[in-house]
């Protein structure tokens, strides 16, 4: 299929697959006239690189998954590469939830402080003269 065939069915642009491509996570063949072809199987590919980018993964962390797929694997995420990204990508995942708990409770911290002092100096405040 050309490239504007597979962007439509991929749901993405020319200019992503040429980027793809580019980064060596898509292969197309060249015909005669220089037009990209390219199998069904990119198909499949691009939905993965897709996927994996949606969820925060970057292109390098996306070649195992690719490989695994052109091994003839059902699914990007069996090999044991892929799995090995997976992984450090969920401990990265499980780092940045604990630091986002700690300024969370911190932020709590705060705020009942605020409210607590706000509501001191506003009740102890004198009222003007008139």
């Amino acid at each position: 299929m050309r490239i504007g065939e597979l962007a439509g069915r991929a749901g993405t642009s020319t200019r992503t697959l040429r980027y793809y491509e580019e980064h060596g996570l898509v292969r197309a063949e060249r015909s005669a006239n220089g037009y990209r072809d390219y199998d069904e199987a990119e198909l499949r590919v691009v939905h993965e690189i897709r996927t994996l980018l949606a969820v925060g993964f970057g292109l390098d962390d996306i070649r195992p998954f690719v490989a695994c797929l052109r091994a003839g694997n059902s699914s990007g995420d069996v090999c044991p590469d892929s799995v090995a990204v997976l992984r450090r990508k969920i401990a990265e995942v499980d780092a940045y939830v604990d630091r986002l708990s700690a300024v969370r409770r911190q932020l709590h911290t705060q705020l009942t402080l605020a409210i607590a002092n706000r509501e001191e100096t506003c009740c102890t405040t004198p009222k003007p003269v008139r």
